[in-house]
Parts: C-alpha cells; sequence; structure tokens
C-alpha cells in the first residue's frame, strides 16, 4: 500500500513539470536574448540603391531646371551661357513673345482636344480587340495576334501612311488625328496579357447571371484592368501631346486644325532661321518675335520647351499611383 496525500495531485504534476523543464543554455534567468546580427547585404544594398536613385534624380531633373532658368533669363544675357538652375537676370520676356502668338490659344484648345479624343478612343477600341483575344472560346485569336504583332516590325512607311490618309478623304479634317491611331499593337499586347490573367470564373459566373459579353467587358474586366489602363494612357497622352508632324503632314493646309506642339515648332523655327539670317553673335543674339518683344533662340527655345511640358507634368501626379501598380502587374504571381 502506498499511502496518498489530498494534494498528491498537485505534487505530482509539478514533479513532472521540472522534470519536462530544461535548462536554457547559454542564458541565466536575467540575461535579455541576444539580437541576431544584421547581414552586411542588408545594410549595403539600401545604401547603394539609395544612393544610385539619388543620383538618377539628379540626373533627370537637372536638365528640367536648367531649361526653366534659362528661360526665365534675358535672352540676350542667356547667350553667355553659364546658367545652372537659377536665372542669372531674371526676365518674363521669353513667354512674352510665346503668348502673343494670337493662335497660340486656339492651337492649345485643339491639342486638348485631340488629346482627348485619341485616349477615349485608343482605350476603347483596343481594350474591346483585347478582351475577344483574351477568350479562348475565339477561334482567331491567335492569327488576329499575329497580325498586329507584326504591324510591329514592318511599317509600310511616310509616303504610303499619306497617300492612304489622302485617299481616305482625311486630309485637312479632324479624322487625321484620330483614326489612324484607334488600336496601338502594343497597347493591344499589353492588355490583352492582363485579361488572360483575370480568372475565368468572374466571367463564368456573370454569364451564369445572364449577362452578355459587352456586359462583361464593360463591367467586370474593364475595373479589373484599371491600373493597366492608366498606364497605356498616359503613353498615349503624352505621345499624342508632343507630336506636332501628323498636324504638318496632314493639317496643315487648315489655321483651325493647328495644334499647340506645331505652332511652338513653327515659333521655334522662325526664330532659328532670323538668328542665323542675322549673321554673327550680336545678330544670333537678338530675334524679335510677335508683341514687339526681344529674345534669342536658346532662350525662346527652352520658354517653348517649358509650356508644352507643364500640361503633361499637371496631369502626371493624378495618374502616380495607377502609374506604379500598373508597373508591378505581372511580377507577383498567387
Amino acid at each position: 500500500m502506498s499511502a496518498t496525500t489530498p494534494d498528491g495531485g498537485a505534487v505530482k504534476t509539478a514533479v513532472v513539470k521540472l522534470r519536462s523543464a530544461k535548462p536554457t543554455a547559454g542564458r541565466t534567468s536575467g540575461e535579455r536574448p541576444v539580437k541576431k546580427e544584421r547581414h552586411p547585404d542588408r545594410v549595403i544594398f539600401p545604401i547603394v540603391n539609395t544612393t544610385l536613385l539619388v543620383l538618377l534624380g539628379i540626373v533627370m531633373i537637372y536638365p528640367l531646371l536648367n531649361t526653366l532658368a534659362v528661360s526665365l533669363n534675358d535672352g540676350l544675357d542667356a547667350v553667355k551661357g553659364g546658367i545652372s538652375v537659377w536665372p542669372r537676370v531674371f526676365s518674363l520676356k521669353n513667354y512674352d513673345v510665346v503668348f502673343h502668338m494670337y493662335t497660340i490659344y486656339q492651337a492649345f484648345f485643339m491639342s486638348v482636344l485631340k488629346t482627348v479624343v485619341i485616349v477615349v478612343t485608343n482605350l476603347l477600341f483596343t481594350s474591346l480587340l483585347a478582351y475577344a483575344l483574351s477568350r479562348k472560346e475565339f477561334l482567331l485569336r491567335r492569327p488576329i495576334t499575329l497580325l498586329f504583332v507584326l504591324t510591329m516590325y514592318f511599317d509600310a512607311g511616310l509616303i504610303p501612311n499619306y497617300l492612304l490618309i489622302r485617299d481616305l478623304g482625311m486630309l485637312n479634317t479632324f479624322q487625321a488625328y484620330w483614326v489612324p491611331n484607334i488600336i496601338s499593337a502594343f497597347n493591344l499586347i499589353v492588355i490583352r496579357t492582363y485579361m488572360k490573367s483575370i480568372p475565368e470564373s468572374l466571367t463564368e459566373s456573370a454569364k451564369l447571371d445572364g449577362a452578355g459579353e459587352f456586359r462583361i467587358w464593360w463591367n467586370i474586366i474593364m475595373p479589373l484592368c484599371k491600373s493597366t489602363l492608366a498606364v497605356i494612357a498616359l503613353f498615349v497622352a503624352v505621345g499624342s501631346w508632343n507630336g506636332w508632324l501628323d498636324t504638318l503632314l496632314y493639317n496643315s493646309g487648315k489655321q483651325w486644325l493647328s495644334t499647340l506642339q506645331y505652332e511652338l515648332q513653327k515659333l521655334l523655327a522662325s526664330a532659328m532661321s532670323a538668328g542665323t539670317n542675322s549673321g554673327g553673335m550680336a545678330g544670333s543674339a537678338a530675334v524679335a518675335g510677335q508683341g514687339g518683344q526681344v529674345t534669342t533662340p536658346i532662350a525662346l527655345r527652352s520658354a517653348i520647351t517649358i509650356v508644352a511640358a507643364v500640361p503633361i507634368l499637371l496631369v502626371y501626379p493624378f495618374l502616380q499611383k495607377y502609374f506604379v501598380s500598373g508597373l508591378m502587374i505581372g511580377g507577383v504571381k498567387e
């Protein structure tokens, strides 16, 4: 017989806990746990990465600041050179010459209208075609995709494009701006690739609820592609805003179809021609623009560059969050 006590169960439990407990090696009861040392790569990489990004930012920002400084500097003084990021002799004469152009405001409106129409039509028709080519049940998706890819490598050239626009009766019309830009092969491939990554269960469940293809594209696919569409919209808008060759080739016969870039290009060409024909440093340093103001080709060129770049710089911050997320699409897979 073994004698038991009323608290025998508690004693046995304490003995079991003491036996199972193991002393912690290398550490006393009052000592804090030792932190692991950080690997050198985890310290060096952020430093190198930050340094390179700062240098790259300086390289990208300095030309813009220098152009702004030259545009705000007196034209005659700008010929001497040596201007960095701050104007030496502050003056607004260069912008007076630009904004005294009687056609610049109408050209600005036409550039805005052209850019908006091209962006909307390009996104609309390109996303429609991309949705069709992303569906597995569409049997001709591969041959049609191949045809569009071939257009990225083979181009007819400038003269055949001009003859096509002429034969279609679109010379000196607004259609010459947006009809040739309805669909972009590169944008088509980007949008189609992202649409193919969308789970088919979403479209299948919508079809079970009675939704058609157009409703699925507009209410389900398009909202999911918002980041990609925002990035493409920015690219298309920049290309359309900076373009002036289409105005020169197709719509130079009507003044009301002239764009801002084309008008600024004509002003710059006339200023450079006036400076060259004047002869010598003194002649090239003084060019009279519209409005009676005196400037120089180098200062006028800087002012034109700033005027043309400001609208896009104002639009970019609103699309930045979509631009960043759109670039990361496809980089992470679930």
